[in-house]
């Protein structure tokens, strides 16, 4: 598969003459870009990368891209052993393994001095990326050099900060930051109060997702985790941005605090409705208050604009079919009403107790809709629940129980039996 992913970098560069011109590193970076569109891009699902559609672009074949564009700014490093080796050691590894294969790779084969081998590096990046633009499709390939610095830079904590704001224009930081925010804490917390002000959205987005306590493939930030002030103190600066893409990584950072500290979380956004009534701060509240909204918490409620739920009623939920096997799917059908005299707007999500295999169950809620409902009005809401297993969840046989719960409370129960 490979072979005419890398063909196109083996045809030599335009240039002025001068080696390493950036005229010659501009044709090659095109160059690279019509190469990576030619190799299947990483799978996407709900707005998030595919680990395992990821992991399969890390073997040979990148190794040939990123080390043949090594090698067209440091001519001494070895790409033949370097395709060699990448290409023994990742087959039985996951994503995270094979990149720290691909950056030890590198490691060993650029010079001894830090400073030198990452401005080799930092010569192969690129363009920045537009807004959310290719993180993880276009720029994939850039996973190995962030975490070259994550690994390999503690000792030189300035350059490595100044690396990680340069990869994050061009593919994102947030891993690479997590141990500088560690064993460097304020010089970090200091570049990460810079950031926050960049006229960059990757960068600005970086100051907020690369502090995240709970941050998705990453090392727990557990500092944050028990005092989570110095978080709230970045995101200040950051509660009405105008990019939608640094917006959303503010309110998943307000969302993993909402899990250990609701009450920080709520004085927050309160003070921000109070302070900044703008859309794009509307917008982060709302969803900052997933988890605490499906928890049914009357401070999260009334932020996110639902009322009424005590005056809503559900004509019973019914689960249909009523015996599935994996791989097909339930529909939840229910009639709701309004027996106030006031419209609400009230809030419907789902609860799935998911068997598990030692017979107990596991909750889950779902989101099903927001509903406006004037007074005395009725609603039918139905949603289609795939029951198959992915990367996060497994399914066991048994009775699984399914709730439906309007604005945090249970108004009607059904069950369905799934059999092998």
């Amino acid at each position: 598969m490979y072979r005419r992913y890398v063909n196109v970098l083996r045809s030599p560069p335009h240039t002025d003459g001068t080696p390493g011109s950036t005229r010659e590193s501009r044709h090659d970076h095109r160059r690279l870009a019509r190469a990576a569109r030619r190799y299947p891009r990483p799978g996407r699902r709900r707005g998030t990368v595919e680990v395992y559609g990821l992991k399969r672009h890390f073997d040979s074949g990148a190794a040939h891209l990123l080390g043949e564009l090594v090698t067209q700014v440091h001519p001494q490093f070895d790409l033949e052993a370097y395709v060699t080796e990448v290409g023994a050691l990742v087959p039985p590894l996951e994503l995270k393994d094979r990149v720290r294969v691909f950056s030890d790779g590198l490691r060993s084969r650029l010079p001894e001095d830090y400073p030198q081998a990452l401005a080799t590096l930092l010569s192969i990046l690129g363009e920045e990326l537009a807004e959310g633009d290719g993180m993880f499709t276009t720029s994939w390939y850039l996973m190995p050099v962030a975490r070259f610095v994550e690994d390999h830079g503690l000792g030189h904590p300035e350059i490595s900060l100044d690396a990680i704001e340069q990869i994050t224009r061009r593919h994102t930081g947030e891993y690479a930051i997590r141990p500088y925010l560690d064993q460097h804490h304020e010089i970090t917390m200091e570049r990460v109060r810079t950031w926050a002000g960049s006229p960059s959205l990757n960068v600005r987005r970086l100051a907020s997702e690369g502090i995240r306590p709970r941050l998705p493939w990453a090392r727990t930030l557990h500092r944050f985790v028990q005092d989570p002030t110095p978080v709230l103190g970045v995101l200040e600066a950051l509660r009405s941005d105008p990019s939608p893409y640094v917006r959303k990584s503010v309110a998943n950072n307000l969302n993993d605090i909402a899990r250990d500290h609701p009450d920080a979380v709520l004085d927050v956004l309160e003070r921000w409705a109070a302070e900044s009534p703008t859309p794009e701060t509307e917008w982060i509240s709302r969803h900052a208050l997933r988890v605490l909204v499906k928890n049914g918490g009357q401070r999260a409620l009334a932020l996110s604009g639902v009322t009424g739920g005590e005056h809503v009623r559900a004509d019973r939920l019914v689960l249909s079919p009523a015996t599935i096997r994996l791989g097909e799917s339930v529909t939840l059908r229910a009639e709701i009403r309004n027996t106030d005299r006031h419209a609400h707007t009230v809030a419907i999500d789902y609860v799935v107790h998911h068997v598990r295999n030692n017979g107990r169950t596991l909750p889950k809620v779902f989101k099903l809709a927001s509903v406006e409902l004037g007074p005395g009005e009725s609603r039918v809401v139905e949603k289609r629940h795939p029951v198959r297993e992915i990367t996060t969840r497994r399914y066991y046989p048994g009775t699984h129980v399914i709730d439906l719960q309007v604005n945090g409370r249970v108004v009607a129960t059904d069950e369905f039996d799934l059999v092998r």
